[in-house]
């Protein structure tokens, strides 16, 4: 990176000693904050990243006299943390009931009748584990096949938040140890 002249309102981001010096003195406090938000360091890293992109390229645009770089820069970060959890919300990620199911060890269609009575006592079990939100919302899409919008309508809440519900509580179970 080769250090450009900067503008008088520069941030001093475009020079080597500049995004050196905001590094040094930002990133822990970028990185704690993103990982509160957040909630996972990984998303926390691409959120600071991202900041420190988005401020690099604003640079030249950088007033001293509206507030501080440390000011300016988590104004930036709010926006890119903002921005990271309306994409998670808009879309979730979709996982399906195999999934929880192959955590388990169990395999749909190939159960006897003692397997399917343990079956149904792990899944209570797994269910038992979630918060009732994320549980009820898992029973209503997942186990009884409803879409998200009559669950939605039916709890009263935006579809966003079933599918985030049930999203959320497929990922806790998918993290828990293997049981079988």
């Amino acid at each position: 990176m080769d250090d450009i002249a900067c503008s008088p309102r520069c941030a001093g981001l475009c020079t080597r000693d500049g995004l050196a010096a905001v590094l040094a003195g930002q990133y822990g406090l970028l990185h704690w904050r993103a990982v509160r938000a957040l909630g996972d360091a990984g998303l926390a890293e691409h959120a600071v990243q991202e900041t420190l992109l988005r401020a690099w390229r604003a640079c030249a645009g950088f007033d001293a006299r509206k507030g501080s770089l440390r000011t300016w820069l988590l104004a930036i970060e709010h926006n890119v943390v903002v921005d990271i959890v309306r994409a998670r919300v808009a879309r979730p990620g979709e996982v399906g009931w195999e999934d929880v199911t192959e955590r388990c060890g169990a395999a749909p269609g190939d159960e006897d009748v003692a397997d399917e009575v343990a079956g149904e006592l792990l899944v209570a079990d797994l269910l038992a584990r979630l918060p009732e939100s994320q549980r009820a919302a898992v029973v209503e899409v997942v186990l009884r096949d409803r879409a998200y919008q009559e669950v939605a309508a039916d709890f009263g809440v935006p579809v966003g938040t079933v599918k985030t519900r049930v999203h959320y509580a497929l990922r806790s179970l998918r993290r828990l140890p293997d049981v079988a």
